[in-house]
């Protein structure tokens, strides 16, 4: 527990001491958000905080990579580097969505190769579909969850308390650090990020936030418990960012547009729209990602009957809430 403790206290302090720094360089090579009508900032605001997470994530669990799983560990960090510079060409140079798809689906193979997949299904040809499928989803979610001050990085630091809950509970000491460094990591940011912004952290760090999660969600396992039941567990954690990359996805294809198309019209700038301030709309956001990660936690030691009502009442809630979100009226 001292190690984990460490792990936190150093990705924490390396964000918070790194994130200046991040700043005065995408001063210095002009790497800005420009407010448009489609972003909800009204002043341009610097990029590349990401590299502050990405160095405090690695530096923290460097230091400590004897406690780990090696091969395990590099091959994270390796596919998580990788999709970090896709995150920076794009924040700096911009890149072609097939591309950032592409890189994405090789960082997955990355982990596949060092056998950190999808374990539970049938065959190994389907256990490697889902594994690129969870990778490549997740890593995008997070990306387009990252709309709005704080929300990203609010959402992560969560879902990364609750995989070390769970990671620690279970003996699960590889997932229980890379959670510890990634929350450390986030809760840094989120000193800088959290409205009004001063520093967005880009592509750089939602790119590899996600990737960091989605292998979290992977390398958990839950001995006393099956996988027909615990399979939920970290979908449920990550509740928040499939929903809106849902909600959003659904939307834009009814209304005939490409889903890749930028747009205000995600969970947040909804509930914006519904009367709620920035600020609220992302502590509305923390607080159901809590409440999942809560329900999460029950789900890993529930029976067969009670996952699944619960695993139940959470989709016929997220149903009930596309239909509810798709009313509101958007910009435009």
């Amino acid at each position: 527990m001292s190690t984990l403790i460490l792990i936190f206290a150093s990705a924490l302090l390396i964000a918070i001491s790194a994130t200046p720094g991040a700043k005065w360089l995408a001063l210095r090579l002009g790497v800005i958000d420009q407010p448009t009508a489609r972003k909800v900032h009204l002043t341009p605001v610097p990029r590349l905080g990401g590299i502050a997470m990405y160095g405090a994530v690695m530096a923290a669990l460097l230091v400590f990579r004897e406690r780990f799983n090696f091969n395990q560990l590099v091959s994270i960090l390796l596919g998580a580097t990788w999709v970090s510079l896709l995150g920076v060409w794009d924040d700096r140079w911009g890149m072609r969505p097939a591309l950032k798809f592409a890189g994405q689906v090789m960082a997955a193979i990355i982990l596949i190769v060092a056998g950190v997949q999808v374990e539970f299904l049938p065959s190994d040809a389907l256990n490697w579909a889902v594994t690129v499928i969870w990778v490549v989803g997740l890593t995008n979610a997070i990306n387009l969850l990252d709309n709005m001050d704080g929300l990203s990085g609010g959402i992560t630091a969560i879902a990364a308390a609750f995989f070390l809950l769970l990671a620690v509970q279970n003996g699960q000491y590889l997932v229980a650090g890379l959670s510890a460094a990634v929350l450390g990591a986030s809760v840094g940011f989120l000193v800088y990020n959290f409205n009004p912004a001063t520093i967005f952290m880009g592509d750089a760090g939602s790119l590899f936030l996600g990737f960091m999660l989605a292998a979290l969600g992977i390398k958990l396992r839950f001995p006393g418990n099956t996988d027909a039941i615990t399979w939920m567990v970290p979908v449920i954690v990550l509740g928040v960012p499939i929903f809106d990359t849902t909600l959003v996805v659904f939307s834009r294809l009814r209304r005939g547009l490409h889903p890749v198309t930028a747009g205000k019209d995600h969970t947040s700038h909804r509930l914006v729209r519904m009367g709620f301030t920035q600020r609220e709309a992302v502590m509305l956001l923390y607080l159901v990602g809590g409440m999942l990660g809560m329900v999460a936690v029950f789900v890993s030691q529930a029976d067969w009957v009670e996952a699944y009502l619960l695993g139940g009442v959470v989709f016929v809630a997220a149903l009930w809430g596309i239909w509810r979100l798709e009313k509101v009226p958007l910009d435009g």
